[in-house]
């Protein structure tokens, strides 16, 4: 090694020279047109080098990661698929179980003529006072007697009911309205999962409780409360309140407290329910076959009599079915003649002739028409002879 060196000594100084002297002219050189974006001829090699490398780090990076999202990653993606497509004809038929059970809910409804009433028209009015006393909840409404405000008419908002009219006046054309919090009201409501049905009443201190509910139901904190449309004041379906807290109460009934779906202490414009459409519900129309038709079509039928061809020319034509309570006359007899019943003595019995059967000739033992009596053949008492 020592030998290698020392021969080609001069050499190698002369190329370390050069090369400390080609980088000192890259880091003082520049290159690029304006002098702002100049850069330096050792950073453009230094880039030109390291670039391809860094083509490769990012190439073998995007490939494995490609192999892993593509293959590793998605292997229990048939199993998954699989499992998403018994789910999906699961709710196929429960969507199909539904909407069955709509269909008949339907024809129950119009089975039973169920009633259900919709809101036809409101009168909007501004509330202009409220009660003096803690112990009634009571507002002051601007329209009365002519707008057409009656006693007994709903009064709600946007987010729920109200109240009720109490009074009506007509000068001044004001209302006063009964809150849902007053201790002497009551709305009947129906809680919207469970589908219990109480009576909502308001206490003292201005809260809204749900009574008439039996301890041993469950009702749970944070259902809704709709009206039932039993007080025969609210339409069904309207929102009243939250449930917030259930207790036991007093004797078998709980302690439900609601929070009223409207704001009743910041009340400004209200609506009042001037008129109410009652429409009967109407079945769907579907494609099922009655059981009834069913019956039919499986029940034997008495087949239509066919249209008699000897009507229109007054020709009598003998039935050739026998009927219970009927005579049966045989063909022969037609052909005997008003003769044969002029005759004496008595007639030989006629059997009925079968269905169908080709109409006979007259029976040749019947006995024959009496002769007049000139015209009768001689006997042996006349002819001696």
């Amino acid at each position: 090694m020592e030998s290698v060196l020392a021969r080609y000594r001069n050499l190698i100084i002369l190329v370390g020279v050069l090369f400390l002297q080609v980088l000192g002219l890259a880091v003082q050189v520049k290159r690029g047109g304006n002098d702002t974006e100049n850069t330096r001829l050792i950073r453009i090699w230094a880039v030109g080098a390291i670039t391809p490398f860094e083509r490769g780090l990012v190439w073998v990076e995007n490939s494995t990661g490609n192999l892993w999202h593509n293959y590793f990653y998605l292997r229990g993606v048939r199993t998954e698929n699989r499992e998403l497509k018994q789910q999906i004809e699961q709710m196929r038929l429960e969507q199909v179980r539904l909407t069955e059970d709509a269909a008949q809910a339907h024809r129950l409804q119009a089975l039973l003529a169920f009633k259900e009433q919709f809101v036809a028209k409101t009168e909007a009015a501004q509330v202009i006072g409220w009660s003096g006393s803690d112990q009634s909840r009571i507002i002051w409404i601007d329209k009365g007697q002519d707008e057409g405000l009656k006693r007994d008419m709903p009064v709600i908002t946007a987010d729920g009911i109200v109240g009720k009219v109490l009074l009506v006046y007509k000068n001044p054309s004001v209302s006063q309205v009964l809150l849902i919090n007053d201790q002497s009201s009551g709305v009947g409501v129906i809680l919207e999962k469970s589908r219990l049905q109480g009576v909502l009443r308001g206490t003292v201190n201005g809260e809204v409780t749900l009574e008439r509910v039996m301890s041993d139901e469950q009702v749970a904190p944070g259902e809704t409360v709709l009206t039932s449309g039993g007080d025969q004041i609210f339409p069904k379906g309207l929102p009243v309140g939250t449930v917030t807290k259930v207790g036991a109460g007093k004797d078998l009934f709980l302690n439900v407290k609601v929070r009223p779906a409207a704001n009743l202490s910041k009340l400004e414009e209200v609506l009042v329910l001037v008129e109410k459409q009652q429409q009967e519900a109407v079945a769907e129309e579907t494609g099922h076959t009655r059981a009834a038709d069913i019956l039919a079509q499986r029940l034997p039928s008495v087949p239509e009599k066919p249209p008699d061809a000897n009507a229109g020319s007054g020709e009598t034509k003998p039935s050739s079915t026998p009927t219970a309570g009927s005579k049966i006359s045989h063909p022969s007899n037609h052909a005997m003649g008003g003769a044969a019943q002029a005759s004496a003595g008595p007639k030989p019995p006629v059997s009925p002739k079968p269905s169908g059967a080709q109409p006979q000739t007259a029976n040749p033992s019947a006995r024959p028409p009496a002769t007049p009596a000139n015209t009768q053949p001689p006997t042996d008492q006349d002819n001696p002879n």
